[in-house]
């Protein structure tokens, strides 16, 4: 249990941890990751580490079958909570529930629950449904010496001025993580 769990009455913190180019896509137009993997990092950049401060996970329908048809139909995250957001109707599996429920509501509820930080894997439509709603709490954003030129961006627009606070900065070899948090209104 961390120290977020042990105060009273806190709730959960619900943390964008994701890898983005230099110019801000998480993805190329075609949703490949190959530039992601071509560059040199360290171990795993920090990903065992934030693994283990989370419990559950919120991913979007697109990234849910992006993950299940480039891991070979093995689902990585099974010994976590997981919850894809659809606007179908789907049956859960066994590791994974799809939700269809107002945004809002749900991660209110979500976070009310006891347990360690939640996950928001992706991708930018979800991102974007969640930053609109001001519902994350951090941002931790690796940063690859890539550009793109075009693709998936990381932020749309649309969304009401957020102010962050920077909290820390790690570097991995050629990738820097940016760990900030959103500031909270006087």
């Amino acid at each position: 249990m961390n120290d977020q769990q042990d105060v009273i009455g806190k709730s959960r913190n619900m943390v964008l941890f994701i890898a983005v180019s230099l110019d801000g896509y998480i993805a190329a137009e075609d949703d490949s990751l190959e530039w992601l993997f071509e560059v040199d990092g360290e171990g795993d950049n920090g990903y065992s580490d934030f693994y283990e401060t989370v419990d559950t996970i919120i991913l979007g329908k697109r990234t849910y079958d992006w993950i299940m048809n480039h891991q070979a139909g093995e689902f990585p995250y099974k010994d976590k909570e997981c919850f894809v957001f659809t606007r179908s109707s789907l049956d859960e599996t066994e590791d994974v529930k799809f939700v269809h429920e107002d945004i809002v509501e749900f991660t209110d509820n979500l976070k009310k629950k006891k347990g360690k930080s939640i996950w928001l894997v992706g991708g930018s439509d979800l991102l974007q449904s969640f930053l609109k709603e001001n519902l994350i709490d951090e941002f931790i954003i690796t940063v690859a010496p890539t550009l793109i030129g075009k693709g998936i961006p990381l932020f749309k627009e649309g969304f009401e001025q957020l102010e962050l606070t920077l909290r820390n900065t790690r570097r991995f070899n050629q990738f820097v993580e940016l760990h900030y948090s959103r500031k909270e209104k006087p």
